[in-house]
């Protein structure tokens, strides 16, 4: 996969990816062209959004047996249902893997997908709240750096992702753990944190109530700690200065640097002011259109979150 820094010009957003181990926004050239994986961290990113429309951002296809790639659409299309167009959405196998444990069709590729090892795990974010989730083998990683978690713990591993997901169903169901929260959730959380204890004390007592459900249901227990990324040592530490980006994201022209980030959540310096660091969550710009160039945020006129 392309890995170089995109030239100036005009993508669609697909967001942020962590496939390449580290924090990128997956770009689509404009009119046509393969994904471009840009660097963001500690790079200067400057980017206009052109119009409010949102794009399709392709879809997946499956590169081998265990593995999964991102493809930009064709057309550059208006996205329609689930952020696609059409005809990405027909095209795409991979969106049936969420039902894929409880039948239905399902096409021979992702059947050769879900049989290979998975993983289930819990994540806490930075207000205490925990979510259950899995991983397949190859993502087992990368999957849980996109969450934007503070800690994490794999669970159990699963011979095959229709198991894993009977099992995530199960603890949801026996624990009224969620399987998602929202990215605006995850933002805010991390824009009140003040102090590791609450996430760290929740999180290990959610840990210990899935591990006796586990074994009241005869499955055995891996408990491997996640290692968190070091690209976000900074947004995780509970002292280190932030307040929220005070502009949108999704209309104007924006220039800032990128020095930690947390799944899709960056805290960023801004070109004119190095002294305040800015938290936003990159996801925003998913389906956007964007000039990539040197351009600059408006001035901002906040008062540090810490005082």
């Amino acid at each position: 996969m392309p890995v170089t820094p995109p030239r100036d010009g005009e993508y669609v957003c697909h967001g942020v990816t962590w496939a390449t181990g580290d924090p990128r926004l997956l770009l689509a050239p404009l009119p046509g062209g393969p994904l471009v994986y840009a660097e963001i961290m500690n790079q200067h990113l400057g980017y206009q959004v052109s119009g409010t429309s949102r794009w399709c951002t392709g879809r997946y296809q499956f590169a081998d047996t265990v593995r999964v790639e991102a493809v930009a659409c064709p057309d550059r299309a208006p996205a329609e249902q689930s952020g696609q167009c059409t005809r990405c959405l027909g095209r795409d196998d991979f969106r049936f893997a969420h039902q894929f444990h409880h039948g239905g069709h399902a096409p021979e590729a992702l059947v050769q997908y879900m049989a290979q090892p998975h993983w289930l795990y819990l994540a806490t974010f930075a207000d205490g709240t925990t979510k259950v989730g899995t991983a397949a083998e190859p993502r087992k990683r990368s999957r849980l750096a996109e969450q934007g978690a503070l800690f994490a713990t794999y669970l159990a591993k699963a011979a095959d992702g229709r198991t894993v997901r009977h099992l995530e169903d199960a603890l949801t169901r026996r624990l009224d753990v969620p399987q998602t929260v929202r990215g605006a959730a995850k933002l805010q959380a991390l824009a009140d944190l003040r102090d590791l204890s609450t996430a760290r004390a929740a999180h290990d007592k959610d840990v210990a109530r899935v591990s006796e459900s586990l074994a009241d249901m005869n499955i055995p227990a891996v408990m491997e700690a996640w290692t968190p990324p070091s690209e976000g040592d900074r947004l995780r530490a509970a002292d280190a200065e932030r307040v929220l980006y005070p502009h949108d994201l999704r209309e104007g022209e924006h220039g800032f640097t990128p020095i930690s980030c947390v799944g899709s959540q960056v805290l960023a310096v801004l070109d004119s002011d190095d002294d305040i660091a800015y938290l936003s969550d990159l996801g925003a710009l998913k389906g956007r259109r964007i000039t990539l160039g040197t351009f600059s945020s408006p001035g901002t006129a906040v008062q540090s979150a810490l005082f």
